[in-house]
């Protein structure tokens, strides 16, 4: 596997574990107690934005596989004898 590549399934793996940290905050959290630079954040509501939370969930989830896929799909020097 390039270099690139290793780095590029690094970040995306990342990304995706912040990814499934934010959706479990959607999901757990009710509106008032989200950091206040997360959309969605009302500060007297106690309503819960569950649809944002498994979409950070899934699409966390999601870009894990992506990158461990990447990780594992890599391809080492292959010789050809004729």
């Amino acid at each position: 596997m390039g270099n690139g590549r290793a780095v590029i399934a690094t970040v995306v793996i990342i990304v995706g574990i912040v990814g499934i940290a934010v959706g479990a905050m959607y999901v757990s959290m009710p509106a008032h107690s989200l950091p206040s630079f997360f959309p969605g954040h009302i500060v007297h509501s106690n309503l819960k934005h569950t649809k944002r939370g498994i979409a950070g969930l899934a699409v966390g989830a999601v870009l894990v596989i992506v990158g461990v896929a990447l990780f594992s799909t890599g391809r080492g020097r292959r010789h050809r004898r004729y």
